[in-house]
């Protein structure tokens, strides 16, 4: 089969190659799958530039997330999956054969089926940005002013609205029944924050967005979805209600400062997540959950950057540069 491979850690042009590799077999408890399209996320980028080192073994396919069909599956999983248009998350983790390559072959639960009528494309861009975004969002335990079903905080404050994690948490906040308010850094990513469903967006480089967002939420925020724990950690604090959740799921290289008394007294919690090292079965909850959304017609597509597996490089190089929208590998 065609994949793009990399066998040591570097930028992009240097060690990402278009190569003929035996076509992989499902092992036990795995399915193979045809690959439509593959997804590109920061992570995707970082693990192949050695930015974040991911275990791998002599070489590595990239690619987390994508969409495709079952074509085969292996000892213990039912074979009427074959034929099942899946999308598929984590795909590259701790397993060679991610999604930019003609077949990947995944643990059966991590290809989750695909409701009709959703697109390759919106599946391919669901895997890391829509998990994280619902591990952010629900897990935890008792938070500030819990909203009517009692799973969330009756105010949210998502970061970076424009973004994929940012979109689909302001979407699956939304649905939960909160009030959903959104940073971004200029009119564009502000429209898509807005497209999302962001009941309020705030320009975070305008004048005192703390200042505005007290305003939208004077009794503070419950839940605070954080892409810049250092960056935004004096605004997070300023707006946060007490024994409100601040949950981060991405850092630079800069070191947030903490005041630890003020974060008791308050009884603040600060939570850091990361897909990959999630429980399973909360990986399947989180599955489950989005896979009802997509059936509800409450997720939808970031706008795309179409790339073809010869340009994988170029896709992850856009990923890097702060493309905005979802960058995509047609396989």
């Amino acid at each position: 089969m065609r994949a793009a491979v990399f066998r040591s850690t570097g930028p992009s042009a240097e060690v990402l190659r278009i190569e003929d590799v035996p076509t992989p077999e499902p092992g036990p408890g795995q399915v193979r799958v045809r690959m439509a399209v593959s997804g590109v996320n920061p992570t995707d980028w970082k693990s192949r530039s050695g930015a974040t080192p991911l275990p791998r073994g002599d070489f590595q396919v990239p690619n987390q997330d994508g969409a495709g069909v079952v074509d085969r599956v292996g000892a213990g999983v039912d074979g009427s999956r074959v034929g099942e248009r899946v999308w598929l998350y984590l795909a590259a983790w701790r397993n060679p054969y991610g999604t930019a390559a003609e077949y990947s072959v995944v643990p059966a639960e991590r290809a989750v089926p695909l409701p009709d009528g959703v697109s390759f494309d919106l599946g391919a861009s669901l895997g890391v940005p829509a998990m994280t975004a619902h591990r952010c969002l629900f897990a935890g335990g008792e938070t500030a002013g819990s909203s009517a079903d009692g799973d969330l905080p009756s105010t949210v404050l998502v970061h970076g609205g424009a973004g994929a994690v940012g979109h689909y948490a302001i979407e699956l906040a939304r649905a939960a029944g909160a009030t959903v308010i959104s940073t971004v850094s200029g009119p564009e990513k502000g429209e898509l924050a807005t497209a999302a469903g962001a009941h309020h967006v705030v320009n975070y480089r305008g004048d005192d967005p703390a200042g505005r967002i007290r305003e939208l939420a004077p009794d503070g925020v419950g839940r605070i979805i954080e892409v810049n724990l250092a960056a935004n950690l004096a605004l997070d604090l300023a707006v946060a209600a007490p024994n409100a959740t601040i949950v981060t799921y991405a850092a630079d290289a800069r070191k947030p400062e903490l005041t630890v008394r003020e974060l008791m007294f308050r009884n603040l919690v600060l939570r850091f997540m990361m897909l990959y090292t999630v429980p399973e079965e909360a990986l399947r909850r989180a599955a489950s959950d989005v896979t009802a959304a997509l059936r509800a017609g409450r997720l939808t597509p970031l706008p795309v950057h179409r790339y073809t597996l010869d340009e994988t490089a170029a896709a992850h190089d856009a990923v890097e540069a702060g493309a905005v929208g979802k960058v995509l590998i047609d396989v």
